[in-house]
């Protein structure tokens, strides 16, 4: 058996035995693929995106529900005792195995279970193999006065994470295989296996339906489905011993559990070790919540296998839902790899989109379903400078920056010249203008149907402090390279000289958007200024970013993040709640963000210059790691509070730039 580690999540019966609490902590678990498993602490499905196997078909995408559960029971001194949980349409609970649960904990990201039955003591832990779709599920019998007895029904499926099944009268291919079965959902689907060293298995086709999926209610979409129980296993254990699961796409994974855990949680002390070994400020006095969250950094970094360079890598913007995304991986790429200790990832992420640059401009997205990558973005081409910038500042490397110099002049040279959408470079001010109907080009990108939440056509404030950043890293990397620095130095004065234009002077702040052919000047409370002051080049004044960092603290600032609209700006929406379109409508226009934290805190500590005061900010979101994702940092939270979090319960940004924020209060 292998030795526990601490576990800095510990829950009790305090959390477990409530199945309304409960069944809202979710974790998770990845393969460094895209794929992953993910569930609740009670053990019933509350999302279409929770299952034991999501695989990565297509690696890091075509992710597909193939294992949704195994329901087990435990058999004891005569007594059957039920792991499981589900809720039915009808409105049932059964069987109602939380009631069971003695505790529940995160070794790691490694969530584990203990189930009280009478005296005996068993365990259960899941975890999957990096670069694989393989998800271990193991059993341990720690105490008894004799042995115990499990039966489990293995629950599948083979759809389209963002989908839900009714089966009608489907019907799959289940076969014996070595040591289990093999699933094959129909003609041309991507066979997978339940297998295990130590149970025997017997192939079922029933399907169970009705499931109730209560957050997909909640989110007005598809609330319920069936599963298709393909296999019933069996194994007994006795004190002292393991036992383990293996669901996969690979007809021949190891199967045994207790050396793949051994390399699981040598994998995870060798992340711990990379960090603290890495001459970062405070790395081994970090408190607990930093410690977890350089494990969920390591979550969302997932190879991107390329013909000409198969270990290329990538970012999950993320989970559940989310692919990756240019914008996102530029802004998380310096907290997800530099401040985790690990540059090489950085450096392949950084060469990978490279090869993706198009027309000047870095994809938005790589659709789920395959397909040409999405350019439309104004400003994930100017976080790549960013990202190019603290890259270098962190290894100096100068033979990467070599090979990126000509990407990157080539988008500069197209952001002048013009590229889609309508963005351009105004000759008169030498300021970006990005837009036009119908399109969504930053990162506030909602859009429903035909309807876009905030267009934001014009010159917007973070794009223009963005592209001012660009240029004086270009001016520098033409000197580390050998080039003339001299017209982005003069592009720089240029837009420095001109972002005057941003400021309001009335109301002591920036104008979020300036020059909408319609609206003129935007002069809503938004946080978008606060990166005028973030960004290691600024074109404020030193009063100017002062004013900034006041105002964004006593109006947008909340424990979880900044409120991406003042509460008394017309059209503010408080709840991130409703369906589809009832959410697109509020998630910018009142809900908080917990990435923006990590800039609001760098500026703070650049106007105020106290690392203390800045980084007492972070920890009321860092605490987010007990609740809802455990471990990691959601997506949005609401814009009152107590800023219940929504959206995905683990988002690349928010960790990476708390990480990034953190440090830099303690160098």
């Amino acid at each position: 058996m292998t030795t526990p580690r601490k576990a800095m999540i510990e829950f009790g019966r305090e959390i477990c035995g409530s199945l309304e609490i409960a069944e809202q902590q979710e974790w998770l678990v990845t393969n460094r693929i895209g794929g992953y498993a993910s569930g609740t602490v009670s053990g019933n499905l509350t999302r279409r995106y929770h299952g034991l196997l999501i695989a990565a078909l297509h690696p890091p995408l075509e992710r597909t529900q193939l294992v949704a559960k195994l329901e087990e029971t435990a058999s004891y001194d005569g007594r059957d005792y039920p792991l499981t949980t589900n809720r039915w349409v009808s409105g049932a609970v059964e069987p109602e195995g939380y009631l069971n649960i003695e505790s529940f904990r995160l070794e790691g990201a490694t969530p584990v279970w203990r189930f009280a039955l009478a005296d005996a003591l068993l365990e259960k832990r899941i975890w999957m193999r990096q670069d694989e779709n393989t998800t271990y599920v193991q059993y341990s019998l720690l105490r008894g006065s004799g042995s115990v007895r499990l039966a489990t029904k293995a629950l599948v499926n083979y759809r389209d994470f963002h989908s839900s099944t009714h089966a009608s009268d489907w019907r799959m291919k289940i076969e014996s295989a070595e040591r289990g079965v093999q699933i094959t959902a129909y003609e041309g689907a991507v066979p997978f296996y339940l297998l295990s060293a130590d149970a025997k298995f017997e192939a079922r086709h029933e399907w169970y339906r009705d499931y109730l999926l209560p957050i997909e209610k909640y989110r007005g979409l598809d609330d319920h489905e069936d599963h298709l129980l393909a296999a019933t296993a069996s194994l007994e254990l006795t004190v002292g011993r393991s036992a383990a699961f293996v669901l996969t796409t690979n007809a021949r994974p190891d199967l045994d559990g207790a050396r793949s855990l051994a390399e699981h949680i040598e994998r995870e002390s060798n992340l711990w070790s990379k960090w603290e070994g890495s001459d970062l400020p405070g790395a081994s006095a970090a408190p607990a919540w930093v410690r977890q969250l350089i494990l969920a950094a390591d979550q969302f970094v997932v190879k991107r296998s390329l013909p000409e360079e198969p270990d290329s890598r990538s970012v999950i913007a993320g989970y559940h839902w989310f692919g990756d995304w240019g914008r996102d991986t530029m802004i998380a790429l310096p907290g997800l790899t530099l401040t985790t200790g690990c540059p090489e990832v950085a450096k392949k992420i950084l060469l990978t989109f490279a090869r993706f640059v198009d027309g000047g401009m870095l994809p938005n997205n790589f659709p789920d379903a395959g397909g040409p990558p999405g350019y439309n973005t104004v400003d994930a081409a100017l976080w790549y400078f960013e990202a190019v910038r603290q890259y270098f500042e962190a290894t100096k490397d100068t033979e990467t920056i070599v090979k990126l110099y000509a990407t990157l002049a080539q988008i500069v040279s197209a952001y002048l010249k013009g590229a889609r959408y309508n963005i351009h470079v105004d000759e008169a001010d030498g300021l970006l203008y990005a837009g036009e109907n119908g399109v969504q080009l930053t990162w506030m990108d909602a859009k429903a149907g035909d309807w876009v939440v905030t267009p934001r056509i014009g010159k917007p404030v973070e794009v223009n402090a963005l592209w001012y950043n660009a240029l004086m890293t270009m001016a520098k990397l033409a000197t580390i390279t050998g080039k003339s620095a001299e017209f982005f130095r003069g592009m720089a004065m240029k837009v420095q000289k001109n972002f005057s234009k941003f400021w309001n002077a009335g109301a002591a702040r920036c104008y979020d958007v300036i020059d909408d052919p319609l609206l003129g000047n935007d002069s809503s409370l938004r946080p978008n200024q606060i990166f005028a002051v973030s960004l290691p080049e600024s074109p404020l004044s030193p009063e100017q970013q002062k004013a900034v960092v006041d105002v964004c603290a006593r109006r947008l600032l909340t424990s979880h993040g900044l409120r991406s609209l003042a509460q008394d700006e017309r059209g503010y929406q408080g709840h991130y709640s409703g369906g589809p379109r009832e959410r697109d409508g509020a998630y910018h226009q009142g809900t908080v963000w917990g990435w923006l934290l990590g800039p609001f805190v760098l500026a703070h500590l650049r106007v105020y210059g106290d690392r203390k005061a800045a980084q007492s900010f972070l920890e009321p979101l860092g605490m987010q790691i007990f609740s809802d994702g455990l471990g990691t940092l959601s997506e949005v939270c609401d814009g009152e509070a107590p800023f219940t979090p929504r959206g995905c319960i683990a988002q690349a940004w928010t960790v990476a730039e708390v990480l990034r924020a953190w440090r830099a209060t303690v160098a």
